[in-house]
Formats: C-alpha cells, structure tokens, sequence
C-alpha cells in the first residue's frame, strides 16, 4: 500500500519536511503536483534520506523549469553543467578557502541577472561532524512586518544589483575580489518589492550581497536603508537554521526568501553539496 506524502514543519518561521517522498525512483505528476503545492505556502521544502547522483538531481531540478549552469565554471560537476558543487574541498583534495567563506553573506541567487531564477536544489553528500548548516530568511513575512512609513518609501523603488557589490559581499570578500567580479558587468534593476509569481504575495526583494543602491537614491543613504532591510528581514522570527544530514534534499523559493551558509563549521571538516539552480519555462 503507497503512503500518501506529508509535511511536518521544521521551524517556525520556515522549515516543512515532505515526508514519504522518495526522489531516487520516478517521480510521477501527481507527485510534482503535490509538490507544487506544498511549495507555494512552504518556499523551503526538505526530503530526508535521498540519494541522487548529479543527473538525477539536474532532472528532479527540471520538473520545476530549466536548469542553468552556475556562473562560476570551476564548481561546475564535471559530468552534468546543469549541477555545480558548494564544497569546502579544493580539487587537490585540500582546503579550498574560498569555498569556506562562499555564500556565507545573506543573498538571493542570481539577482545580478536580469532573467531570475525560481528555485534552487541543494543535496548534500559528505557533511561535518556538527554545523555546517544553512539560514534562510522569508521575505515575504519580512515584509508584512515593516512598518507603514518604510512600506511607502519601498513602493516603486527599484533596486541595484551586481555580482558581489552590495555591502555585506564587499565585507566578505575584500574591495579586489568585488572589483575584478565586477569588470564589464551590466547593473541590474528589480523591483524592491516583488509579487510572487505563484502566491502574488508582496516580498522584499533587496539582499546586501548582490544590492548596493537603489535608483534615484544618494549612495550612502541606499547603503544605510540596505543595512537596515537586512537587520529586519533576519530577526530570528523570519529565519530558519538547516541543520544539515547526509541525504538532505533541500530546495527553496528563489523570491519568497534569502539564504546563507551559516559558515560554523571546521573548515577542515569536508563540507560536499550538488546544487542546481532552476528559472521557469
């Protein structure tokens, strides 16, 4: 007798767990369905226990719309382009001390592009000991949250993004690194509030990775109202801690949040993940 699938929360904020899912074996569209519309009102969903090679998650990825290849080739998997890896393991087999600190500033995925994408696939397959775990934010409680007046002022703002210039990208990484990412790269300009697409909840759309200004607005005063939409968006009442397990398979909303690595763990303790990046059709 099949077991119908269920969700069971993780957090408070965010956080559900789809039990009785196994991602390994054909995934029928019944399930996708059930999976659509567990992931409209749950933007981050987990299945534990899932053993997925890089083209298994590539075409569990493509169930959702197209996969794209991760704008950083050296992470890119070998045998799928569609699956980069997130790992602290430089090919050498040493430590590779960037990808300790990658990601670890709060962002959105690749709102430096003008095409964004939907959601991300993360499965992870050699953890440590203890930490190593992912925060995620909701943006779109972050936002219902705001006071009135900071409402008013976001309404018809448009945001700047680039690959690594927004504050928290040029703490984490150094002026050279965001300089040298930054050479002959368009800005992009996105609404400071969102609709989502599915839900057409209202969602603040500003990360201090990739956002460092605002049109129409004086540098300084957009790098203090930056600041300030992080502080409030990542209250522990919106965020939720990804304790990581071996066979995690996480995806998440690329509009209804913001994520980073939460970077506490040993840096010589191997830290391998397979994700892949998802745009609609």
């Amino acid at each position: 007798m099949t077991v119908a699938p269920s969700l069971r929360p993780l957090g408070n904020a965010l956080g559900t767990e789809a039990v009785g899912v196994d991602l390994a074996r054909d995934v029928d569209d019944a399930t996708i369905a059930w999976i659509e519309r567990a992931f409209a009102e749950h933007p981050v969903l987990v299945f534990r226990d899932q053993q997925l090679d890089a083209a298994a998650l590539a075409a569990f990825g493509a169930r959702f719309g197209r996969p794209q290849p991760h704008i950083l080739e050296q992470y890119r998997h070998p045998d799928e382009p569609m699956v980069s890896y997130i790992t602290n393991v430089a090919k050498d087999g040493g430590i590779d001390r960037f990808g300790v600190k990658r990601a670890s500033s709060w962002h959105t995925d690749e709102t430096y592009e003008e095409a964004l994408p939907r959601l991300a696939i993360l499965h992870a397959v050699e953890m440590p000991a203890t930490k190593g775990g992912t925060i995620f934010a909701d943006m779109r409680a972050a936002y219902d949250a705001l006071p009135a007046a900071t409402k008013q002022r976001l309404d018809g703002l448009i945001a700047l993004h680039g690959h690594t210039n927004g504050p928290d990208a040029v703490k984490l990484y150094g002026a050279a690194y965001v300089r040298k990412s930054e050479t002959a790269r368009p800005v992009r300009r996105h609404p400071a509030v969102r609709r989502h697409p599915v839900t057409g909840r209202a969602v603040l759309f500003v990360n201090p990775t990739h956002t460092h200004g605002f049109a129409g607005m004086d540098e300084a005063a957009g790098l203090r109202l930056i600041e300030e939409l992080r502080d409030h968006a990542t209250q522990e009442q919106f965020t939720y801690y990804h304790s990581w397990r071996v066979g995690d398979v996480l995806m998440w909303d690329e509009v209804a949040t913001m994520h980073r690595s939460a970077g506490d763990a040993r840096a010589d303790e191997r830290r391998i993940m397979l994700r892949t990046i998802v745009h609609p059709n």
